[in-house]
């Protein structure tokens, strides 16, 4: 199963933005995407806690986040089949953007869990200089193995 999270150019722009503000603490947040098709996703608005993030650790401030969820959908009149959750997302600032065995693990809990989550996306990404920006990503889907995800940005101004 190969699944495609697209990156538009102004939400890369405003998480670089962040990062650059975060420069050496790990942050991140929730990830709202709308799907394009079957198994690919664009990711149109996202949270950001540039607060609670250590160098080499973040856990997301549910109350931040949870505020965050109800202006996004509110803003998008409810309409939870076009716009939703997709996922988490947050820097491994100057560290390999490859997930650590506890963003697996939280991944996991996640989908696994009690929430009713079936299945979600983690994207770790790094901007250590302005002209920068990695992302990689996996996916998680409730009682199977994580995959990688396929990131495309669309690398372009939007008119």
């Amino acid at each position: 199963m190969t699944v495609e999270l697209v990156l538009p150019f102004p939400i890369v722009a405003r998480m670089k933005v962040s990062l650059a503000r975060a420069v050496e603490r790990e942050i991140g947040g929730v990830l709202m995407a709308r799907q394009i098709v079957p198994g690919s996703f664009e990711i149109v608005d996202f949270s950001v806690d540039e607060l609670t993030g250590e160098r080499a650790h973040f856990v997301r401030d549910p109350a931040l986040h949870n505020s965050f969820l109800d202006e996004f959908f509110a803003k998008t009149g409810h309409d939870y089949a076009n716009y939703n959750y997709i996922g988490e997302w947050h820097s491994h600032p100057r560290l390999p953007i490859t997930p650590s065995l506890t963003d697996l693990g939280s991944m996991e809990d996640l989908v696994n869990g009690e929430r009713n989550i079936p299945f979600a996306a983690l994207l770790v990404v790094r901007s250590d200089t302005p002209s920068e920006f990695f992302a990689t990503g996996t996916f998680h889907q409730r009682g199977m193995n994580p995959v990688p995800l396929h990131i495309r940005s669309t690398n372009q101004r939007q008119q």
